[in-house]
């Protein structure tokens, strides 16, 4: 006799999405190398913390007011601080290897070696400049180093190499991300989020107008990313937590916020739209990371994250997430995890080296087939 086993559709549905996820995650495993093909000699950043490398450790304002000057900063893959806001190295560090060319020194480093690029991000930058956020009534007194500024540093270390267009032929610049800090900045001074959007056009002309100083530069390859969803990040869950659940969506993440998050992208992307249109010889590239980070959470576990970390900050201390901004990270007596791998989220407002690798990978496997390399 023939027995039939029957087995519950729910069941059959669940195997298929694991299956699916893991496939998702598995495609973007490998990305070694693959940069190399597209022989960029030098790379140019300008951002804020995301990608920031050193120049912040290096301004007396900026360099005291960041926690990221302390220890434990760097304890990963450094072994010391360096000024980046991670455990260790960031998304730009895993592109410029993915490059083959070192990583990017801070403008700021005088005495630094530029050959193969410069990073001229610094952390808490906004695109808007300080005379802007404070007619906006936002209040900004981390740095002055805005996209403006940043831009200003690139033309005057340009100057001083009588660079030409001719040699930024095989150079990757990369605008952003920034435009996150001054709708942070907005919220957390007691903003709502209307008043915050409204602002929105502002900031992607600015980042827009950036991109076009670095065309008439020289460039040919602009990397233009948008915001994280930052409605996701330890810090603003912290701040904002309620007891609404409708408040939060499928990955405990707060909907208004990335609400506006989308939205900016959303805008910022059309622009992008339309300098294509105005510069058809030059390759604009919108950088997703907001899908990016979405993919990380919904593969956090099959890619070796603690399921019940996902959010909580590694080096911190106190409440659901494990941030509190008044014992930051790198204050006397707040704590790190015993392993910062298995957390996304570093101090609760940047992520972790593991974090921000797995992002550099979804972004380069993303970004490749429009970077028109040679494969």
């Amino acid at each position: 006799m023939a027995f039939v086993i029957r087995v519950p559709i729910f069941l059959i549905i669940m195997c298929f999405v694991l299956l699916q996820h893991n496939g998702d995650a598995q495609k973007h495993k490998k990305t070694k190398g693959l940069l190399m093909n597209c022989r960029f000699d030098k790379i140019y950043q300008l951002g804020d913390s995301i990608s920031d490398t050193g120049n912040c450790l290096r301004e007396s304002l900026c360099g005291t007011n960041s926690s990221c000057r302390r220890s434990p900063y760097g304890m990963n893959f450094f072994h010391k601080v360096t000024g980046r806001c991670s455990d260790g190295m960031l998304m730009i560090d895993f592109i410029a290897r993915e490059s083959g060319l070192p990583f990017l020194n801070p403008f700021k480093d005088e005495n630094a070696d530029f050959s193969h690029g410069v990073n001229f991000a610094v952390a808490g930058a906004t695109a808007l400049s300080v005379e802007s956020l404070v007619e906006q009534n936002i209040s900004m007194s981390f740095t002055n180093s805005s996209l403006s500024v940043q831009l200003h540093w690139m033309s005057s270390h340009f100057k001083s190499i009588a660079s030409t267009e001719e040699k930024l032929k095989k150079s990757l610049f990369l605008v952003g991300e920034i435009g996150a800090n001054e709708f942070s900045y907005g919220l957390l001074q007691g903003k709502s989020i209307k008043e915050v959007q409204k602002m929105v056009p502002q900031v992607v002309q600015t980042i827009i107008h950036g991109v076009k100083r670095t065309i008439d530069f020289g460039a040919t390859r602009v990397i233009i990313p948008g915001n994280f969803p930052f409605g996701c990040i330890t810090a603003m869950l912290t701040k904002f937590k309620t007891n609404k659940t409708t408040a939060y969506d499928e990955h405990h993440c707060l909907k208004d916020i990335n609400s506006l998050a989308r939205f900016f992208n959303h805008h910022l992307q059309q622009a992008i739209v339309q300098m294509k249109k105005k510069y058809p010889n030059i390759t604009l590239i919108y950088g997703d990371y907001y899908n990016a980070y979405l993919w990380l959470l919904r593969n956090a576990v099959s890619l070796g994250f603690d399921k019940n970390s996902l959010q909580k900050a590694c080096c911190g201390a106190g409440g659901n997430y494990n941030y509190n901004p008044s014992r930051s990270c790198g204050a006397a007596g707040v704590p790190v995890c015993v392993d910062p791998s298995t957390h996304i989220s570093w101090d609760g407002i940047h992520m972790t080296q593991e974090a921000y690798k797995w992002m550099a990978r979804w972004l380069i496997n993303d970004m490749l087939p429009q970077l028109n390399c040679q494969v």
